[in-house]
């Protein structure tokens, strides 16, 4: 039989399971227990939230490597490549490892159907067992409580954040949201939330487990002024440590607070100009994630941010006001069926003068009628283009060099964009 290529992989992984997603950890458990998946890495941190978990995933990782830990990261959905899902002390995993991790968990489910993501999990779990790491980052696909990277008992549970996002899986109030995120919690261990109105339920959690819980805005903080950034949190001990004079990041400030105050509570070295250092590497893409390109003899800024929910859409209509442009702000637009149209473009409706909206290469997509009609309802100027790539070169053609694209809407919109400038690097 000849050997399955990682695209085959992938292809078979989308069949196996009649849903795309079925939450429950029975599944998952059994297989991962004829794995014999027991102690992943010393050190284990799950993080999730409605917003901010790659980021937040890494800011800790770069963080820990910068101690000269082996540190493991797993995180969905991927851009451009599935290996950028699985990353090993920084590298992503090569193609046939994640076959050889594949056929592992394959032959091990027997009878046993799992999803894609299951099947993703089981096999990154099955990498970093192999791999004599120090330190794992468990990004959660959806929700917390019955996701898949659950599986594991983490040593911190963060929370990133908690907004309204896939209603049908984790209900429509923050409330049933929280309850969901806070089931990574685990007794006797810290809980971290950068939420700073987190609702009662996840309070709930950490007082019945119990979990000590540690609280942005009461045991850390940050402060951003004009030329740099401050924190302040707590070591395990309860040790008040603080940061002065960072610079400021591209990355959202508060996830990497949140990830400051993680690593204190991991008994690491305390150096302020290391740690200075790994937070100001860290660069994630897809997030805020800033990009030139040459095109018809200009220098066109590009800014790319997967944001796709009314909680992101409004960080991001705040990080735009407080960096103007010398010009004007343009976009590049795609949105999935599912999500809150008028509550993503609302908060960015004023601050872009133009958009340019295509429907997203997937049956999941809203038609781009849709995101023009709701556009055009509140007074935005729009068009309509075949495709993400046509509306960039749309906006690219008109745009100065004093003028800037935001690409955002979904992942799909910006791996779209990031797939149109690797064929212009590359002349394809």
């Amino acid at each position: 039989m000849t050997q399955r290529t990682l695209a085959d992989w992938l292809s078979y992984l989308e069949q196996l399971h009649p849903t795309a997603i079925d939450m429950g950890l029975e599944r998952s458990r059994e297989v991962a227990n004829r794995l014999g998946l027991s102690q992943l890495a010393p050190k284990v941190i799950t993080v999730t939230g409605t917003n901010g978990k790659g980021s937040t995933c890494a800011f800790l990782a770069a963080l820990l490597r910068a101690q000269g830990l082996r540190v493991g990261v797993y995180s969905s959905p991927h851009l451009l490549r599935y290996n950028e899902r699985v990353l090993l002390n920084g590298q992503e995993a090569s193609d046939q490892a994640l076959c050889d991790a594949f056929a592992a968990v394959d032959a091990a489910r027997g009878d046993i159907s799992l999803t894609y993501f299951e099947m993703g999990t089981l096999a990154a779990f099955w990498l970093f067992q192999r791999a004599g790491l120090d330190a794992l980052v468990l990004e959660v696909g959806l929700g917390g409580r019955l996701d898949a990277v659950n599986l594991v008992d983490a040593d911190l549970a963060l929370v990133t954040s908690i907004g309204l996002d896939h209603a049908d899986w984790l209900g429509d109030t923050r409330e049933s949201v929280a309850f969901e995120k806070a089931g990574i919690f685990r007794a006797g261990k810290p809980a971290l939330c950068g939420d700073l109105n987190p609702p009662q339920p996840l309070l709930e959690q950490a007082n019945a487990l119990p979990a000590p819980l540690f609280l942005r805005g009461r045991d850390f903080d940050l402060a951003i002024g004009d030329g740099g950034w401050h924190w302040r949190g707590a070591c395990a001990s309860g040790q008040v440590l603080e940061l002065h004079d960072l610079p400021l990041l591209d990355l959202p400030m508060e996830n990497a607070a949140l990830a400051l105050q993680a690593y204190a509570l991991l008994g690491m070295p305390w150096q302020p100009e290391v740690l200075e250092a790994a937070l100001l590497g860290t660069k994630v893409s897809g997030r805020l994630d800033r990009r030139y390109v040459d095109w018809g003899g200009k220098r066109v800024s590009l800014l790319l941010d997967v944001g796709h929910n009314p909680h992101a859409a409004e960080y991001l209509s705040a990080r735009l006001a407080a960096r103007p442009v010398a010009g004007r702000r343009l976009a590049v637009f795609g949105l999935l069926a599912d999500k809150d149209l008028p509550g993503v473009i609302g908060p960015l409706a004023a601050r872009l003068s133009h958009w340019a909206v295509a429907p997203l290469p997937t049956p999941r997509s809203r038609p781009a009628s849709e995101l023009q009609a709701a556009l055009t309802n509140l007074h935005a100027s729009v068009s309509v283009h075949e495709n993400i790539a046509a509306a960039l070169e749309s906006q690219c053609e008109q745009a100065t060099p004093d003028d800037e694209i935001l690409v955002f809407g979904s992942f799909y919109s910006v791996a779209e964009a990031l797939s149109w400038l690797e064929s212009l690097a590359t002349g394809d």
